[in-house]
């Protein structure tokens, strides 16, 4: 039997496209989710339905090879435990078919590469947020306390008699930027 998986990694990416190809491809059965690809197997239920489906002789096909996993070794896993119940995979995308000796290879040198790719991505993240940081660019959020509120910040923070809740509530503002804006002034 043919098995397909299709995964989107949020909730407003769309699995159509996946589907109408694992369809063309003969796919009789479909499991589909919306959850990251970083995410482990345990946290993609829907994986493990199709893995627990599927049965000696079956294939299970997929869109694409980072559908099934983003990292090599997690790539690996799954096709070990397809293997070991006898079960072939085939990605449509990279055109790799695991019922051959050709395909099996390919399989790794594409496992490599979407690895590699990620590995590339995360470098070039945290470069850039070093880089941003040299240039006093923190990120994340914007404070929440605007200019015409600040006088009034600083004049809470030095006051003894309001509790600190008060103080959040009288400038509208969380617990946590409250004690961010404390520190920031203690430098």
């Amino acid at each position: 039997m043919n098995i397909g998986y299709a995964r989107v990694s949020t909730q407003e990416q769309n699995l159509d496209l996946q589907l109408d190809e694992l369809k063309k491809a003969g796919a009789e059965k479909v499991f589909k989710e919306k959850v990251s690809g970083g995410k482990w197997e345990a946290e993609r239920p829907e994986l493990d339905k199709a893995l627990n489906f599927v049965r000696e002789g079956d294939k299970l096909i997929i869109w694409k090879l980072d559908r099934l996993g983003r990292s090599l070794p997690q790539l690996i896993r799954t096709v070990n435990q397809l293997k070991d119940k006898s079960v072939e995979l085939k990605s449509l995308k990279e055109n790799i078919d695991t019922s051959s000796a050709t395909g099996k290879l390919m399989f790794h040198i594409f496992g490599s590469l979407a690895e590699f790719e990620r590995d590339m991505i995360k470098e070039r993240v945290k470069a850039g947020l070093i880089s941003a940081r040299e240039r006093g660019r923190l990120g994340g959020r914007p404070t929440a306390i605007k200019d015409e509120k600040e006088k009034l910040f600083l004049e809470l923070v030095k006051d003894d008699t309001i509790t600190k809740l008060e103080k959040c509530r009288r400038l509208e503002i969380s617990r946590a930027t409250y004690w961010r804006m404390v520190k920031k002034i203690k430098k």
